[in-house]
Parts: C-alpha cells; structure tokens; sequence
C-alpha cells in the first residue's frame, strides 16, 4: 500500500495574496465553487479538471531560511530566460544563476515569489529538443 500526494502546502503571511500570485505563474485557479477570499486562512488552487494543487496556509511566523523542498519549473510556451523576464516582472525576486552550470545553455535560475519562498525555472521542453 502507498500514499499519493494530496497538495504542496505552503506556509505564508498572506495566503490569498501569494495564492493570486502563484496563479498567474503556474495556470492553476482557485475552485469556484470555493472562492479563496482575502481574510480565509488557507487558500488551495489546482489545475483545470482536477489533480494535485497547492494549498496556502496563514501561519504568523515569516520565512527565515531556505526552503527543504521547493517547485522546479519548466516552462511551456516560452523559452526559460523569457519565462524569467516575465515573473520577474510579475514580482518575483532574483536569488541565484545557475545557467550554464553543466556547460553553455543548460541549468537554472533560482527566483522567490513575493514571501521569499524559492523556487527554479528550467529549460523549455523546446529547449532541450523534446
């Protein structure tokens, strides 16, 4: 017997706020049946037709270190430094550059939403030629 997982659960100050900010990065949406509101203390979106979400969770401490597990994105309709202008210009915050770690074109950049919660974008699937 195993266990599949349910959602990623983030801790935040804001639950509502970053739950707006992470739909517009990842194309999941809240349950319209289920608003998320501004004063809810957790705020879940999913993708379209279903399947694992994340769920944002007030808690009254900050952020102090980083994060043990965190999201690997790979965009899918534009190229990864594209993808990095965009969400860059969305809110979020440049951490690190690992492009070109394992030679020219290849690695990541390492970005934090607007909580300071880090996250990666890699290659485009086009990228890599898949």
């Amino acid at each position: 017997m195993t266990s599949r997982i349910s959602h990623t659960t983030i801790d935040c100050t804001d639950p509502y706020q970053l739950s707006r900010w992470w739909e517009q990065v990842i194309d999941y949406h809240e349950n319209p049946d289920d608003p998320n509101e501004p004063d809810h203390e957790e705020c879940f979106i999913g993708p379209a037709g279903g399947g694992q979400g994340v769920l944002f969770i007030r808690v009254p401490e900050g952020k102090t270190v980083k994060n043990r597990v965190h999201f690997d994105l790979r965009p899918t309709d534009r190229t990864r430094d594209e993808e990095i202008e965009r969400l860059l210009g969305v809110g979020a915050t440049f951490v690190a550059d690992h492009r070109g770690i394992n030679g020219p074109g290849s690695g990541w950049v390492v970005l934090a939403d607007p909580e300071g919660n880090e996250f990666c974008i890699l290659r485009s699937d086009a990228e890599l030629g898949n």
